[in-house]
């Protein structure tokens, strides 16, 4: 059995008021029409009803008797039955029999009385009670008829009858009238309520368009730039109260993100600054502790350990400023050198630095026969791959397998539904989905994939990934001690960021890969 397809239903609120506008005026006009049709036909009827009763017997019994009534023989049977109207129609029953019948069609009883009834029509003829009242009767050698039986002096049954045929006629002309009056009514109707609809809801529609434009404004981060106000109308009406309270909203909104831009650029500020103030003294602090360990002198070993754990802080420091400013930099909109990076040598680079860092590893290359060459900063680039490759070494055990993949791919551009960089900082904030597609970034894509078969990220630490400060180091390998400040991640997606690419996660128990998908672009004019 096919499925019942439902109408179409109207959707927007215009299209609802007109709909029901219309629906309403339709079954109005439906009820007056009914109405109109009903009365008309019963009164109609009622005055059929009279002009038989006014009929009598006369036509039936004149049939009977050949002109001459039993009682009168005063010679004017002929001129009674002349004034009958043409179609009336007279028929004698005996015993539930038809003995006589005949139908005026001319006026004149004597020129043509003949009528021609089927079997049918003498059944319904039998059946018609002889109580006087009127009663329809639908002959099929005559049409409609309104008929009286009476019982007549001969233990017979007299019926008279009119025909029903002029009432018809009025009533469907009634009816076809009111149906091309009211049809080009709805017409009108629904044409001018849409109009008075359209404009009526012209306020709403602004409305409307400017929180369409609000929606597709970057919310997240920097300088966010509302659109114009929605135009207020009479503030008595639901319209204009809806318009008002909607343009305080905005200007609410946009005090929040006045302030917030501002407190992030104090904040920018302030990394900014304090990271570069703070690179002096942890220099000045790492020198001196690692001259010290020059002396010559006798040194106890408690000073000796204190230096040592003094100058790889101050180093860890100063790895951790120097994150920080490149972040603040990064934040700010500072532009990156551009040049041709091969990726291929860069990857051979890291992987080679990493293998030395990690023996304990398994490192393996897949890497396509031409170089990959896209256009960046060679040591921002490089700084990507070495974090990836770190964050793999460092956060699973010993003797798992690394894998570093390289490929071209080319398409139209795509959404990243999850990941960071390129899309901005929705995708850090919500995650990645596992084993879901990664479309491309542009006409042309560098895929580089750096993946592990390690215990993977746990599933609450997913979505904050790339945020700053994010460690979770105890919690992929137990036996670590130590890491980063948890900015490595961050840094790899601010940096895929400001080349114009994004980097993707996909995590779980066993298989873990950090994607990072950059436009090749064109690298002529480096």
């Amino acid at each position: 059995m096919r499925p019942v397809r439902r109408l179409p239903r109207p959707r927007t609120l215009r299209a609802r008021l007109t709909f029901g506008l219309v629906v309403l005026l339709a079954v109005s006009c439906a009820a007056v029409g009914l109405a109109a049709v009903v009365e008309l036909n019963g009164f109609l009827t009622r005055r059929l009803d009279e002009q038989l009763a006014q009929v009598g017997t006369r036509f039936p019994e004149s049939l009977e008797h050949k002109g001459a009534l039993p009682d009168d023989h005063d010679g004017d049977e002929h001129g009674d039955t002349r004034r009958l109207a043409t179609g009336t129609f007279g028929a004698r029953l005996l015993n539930g029999r038809v003995t006589h019948k005949g139908l005026i069609r001319s006026g004149d009883p004597s020129a043509d009385l003949g009528v021609d009834l089927t079997a049918a029509d003498r059944a319904r003829l039998a059946r018609v009670p002889a109580d006087g009242r009127p009663h329809s009767v639908d002959l099929s050698a005559l049409g409609d008829y309104r008929v009286v039986a009476s019982a007549g002096r001969d233990r017979d049954v007299l019926i008279s009858g009119l025909p029903l045929e002029p009432v018809e006629a009025t009533v469907h002309r009634l009816e076809l009238v009111a149906g091309i009056v009211f049809g080009l009514a709805l017409v009108v109707t629904g044409v001018a309520g849409a109009l008075w609809v359209r404009w009526s809801l012209r306020p709403l529609s602004r409305v409307a368009d400017t929180a369409t434009r609000v929606s597709e404004l970057p919310l997240a981060s920097g300088v966010v730039a509302l659109p114009a106000r929605a135009p207020e109308t009479d503030p008595r009406g639901e319209v204009g109260r809806v318009a008002g309270a909607f343009n305080r909203m905005l200007g609410h909104v946009e005090d929040a993100l006045t302030k917030r831009h501002a407190s992030e650029e104090r904040l920018r500020s302030f990394a900014a600054d304090a990271s570069h103030e703070l690179r002096t003294p942890v220099a000045s602090v790492r020198g001196h502790a690692e001259l010290a360990l020059l002396h010559p002198g006798p040194v106890p070993a408690e000073v000796t350990r204190a230096l040592e754990r003094i100058a790889a802080e101050s180093s860890r420091m100063g790895e951790m400023v120097d994150d920080l400013l490149l972040l603040a930099r990064l934040d700010a909109g500072r532009p990156l050198e551009r040049g041709p990076v091969d990726l291929t040598r860069l990857v051979l680079d890291a992987v080679t630095d990493a293998r030395a860092a990690g023996p304990d590893h398994r490192w393996t290359l897949d890497l396509p026969e031409e170089p990959v060459t896209v256009p960046g900063d060679t040591h921002r680039l490089h700084q990507v791959l070495a974090n990836l490759l770190a964050n793999a070494r460092l956060h699973t055990p010993a003797g798992t397998k690394v894998t570093v993949t390289l490929e071209t791919e080319a398409g139209e551009a795509g959404e990243a539904s999850e990941g960071a960089g390129g899309a901005g900082r929705t995708a850090a904030g919500g995650g990645a989905p596992e084993g879901g597609e990664l479309p491309a970034a542009g006409a042309g894509t560098a895929r580089l994939s750096v993946h592990d078969d390690g215990p993977g990220v746990p599933e609450d630490l997913r979505p904050g990934v790339f945020e700053r400060f994010t460690r979770a180091e105890h919690r992929r390998r137990p036996d670590a001690s130590g890491g980063g400040a948890g900015l490595g991640l961050s840094i790899v997606a601010a940096v895929v960021e400001a080349h114009g690419g994004r980097v993707v996660l996909d995590s779980r128990p066993g298989a873990t890969t950090f994607t990072v998908l950059l436009p090749l672009g064109d690298v002529s004019s480096g």
